[in-house]
């Protein structure tokens, strides 16, 4: 079950450049927590082991683990990853949000 998050093409890809440069079984994870200027805030690990329960996506060998508790807050998301003026950095687009600062690290429900 992947509660239809999706990772882009642009993100895989980037995801895939920094586990190369990490240890062989080395995986993203993307959780939400508490905090922000929003309410709620994404965070990005890597990891090498996942826990039973974990939600896995995998596309051209890159690979994405969300906790359960995340996946109520992220269900229908994007995870793309943008490179523009103010710079470059993993994009949630996520439609439960209401709310999301200018950043784009936080949201509010």
């Amino acid at each position: 079950m992947t509660a239809d998050i999706t990772v882009t093409e642009r993100a895989a890809r980037k995801i895939g450049e920094i586990l190369g440069r990490e240890p062989p079984g080395t995986m993203l994870r993307i959780s939400v927590e508490g905090g922000g200027c929003s309410g709620f805030q994404y965070k990005f690990d890597t990891e090498r082991s996942r826990a039973d329960d974990d939600i896995v996506i995998e596309r051209n060998g890159a690979t994405v683990l969300i906790d359960p508790m995340s996946l109520n807050y992220m269900a229908g998301s994007e995870i793309d990853f943008v490179d523009d003026l103010i710079g470059s950095a993993f994009k949630v687009n996520n439609p439960k949000a209401t709310a999301s600062c200018g950043c784009g690290t936080s949201f509010a429900l």
